[in-house]
């Protein structure tokens, strides 16, 4: 079974990483994963505060609770699974970027995307598409990138997803 998903994930990875050789393409992915790197979760917090409306200090403190759930926890997991980044696995591959840490799963951008996509949805219905779209297009980036494999990306939306359910279940 093991074999299969190892399989798989190379196999897609490759198809999406080798598109890096249009460079218009590796820019605009580029841009897309930086918007993951947390800068803009602050922003929407603000936001949300400045708006004052009726629920946006729950919207904040939702989501800080999340990632006080999702952080540790794809920290842990990365040092646990200890699994090697496709640039350091696969020698035809291209890396377009520097990750932050060493290990590839589970996909912390992912996660963090999908939190607030998550929370998005939630409080500010009007939104869900774009949060959405938003989420899946960092997720993809780090695949196209060359700095996780597909199922990195799917734990990590799954953590993401998982920290923002529990978020809203402990305080609404």
């Amino acid at each position: 079974m093991f074999d299969a998903i190892f399989d798989f994930d190379n196999r897609w990875f490759l198809k999406f990483n080798q598109w890096q050789r249009f460079k218009p393409l590796t820019q605009f992915f580029r841009f897309a994963s930086r918007t993951g790197d947390g800068y803009l979760y602050a922003l929407f917090g603000a936001i949300a505060l400045a708006s004052n409306d009726s629920h946006s200090l729950l919207f904040v403190n939702v989501a800080v609770l999340a990632f006080l759930f999702e952080i540790p926890s794809f920290i842990l997991l990365k040092k646990m699974l200890k699994r090697q980044r496709p640039f350091d696995k696969i020698g035809s591959c291209f890396c377009a970027i520097n990750p932050s840490d060493k290990f590839s799963m589970p996909s912390g951008h992912t996660a963090a995307a999908f939190i607030m996509a998550c929370l998005i949805s939630q409080f500010y219905s009007q939104w869900t598409i774009a949060a959405y779209t938003w989420a899946s297009i960092i997720s993809f980036s780090r695949v196209f990138l060359g700095v996780h494999y597909p199922t990195d990306l799917a734990v990590g939306a799954a953590l993401g997803l998982f920290c923002s359910y529990i978020s809203l279940v402990i305080l609404l």
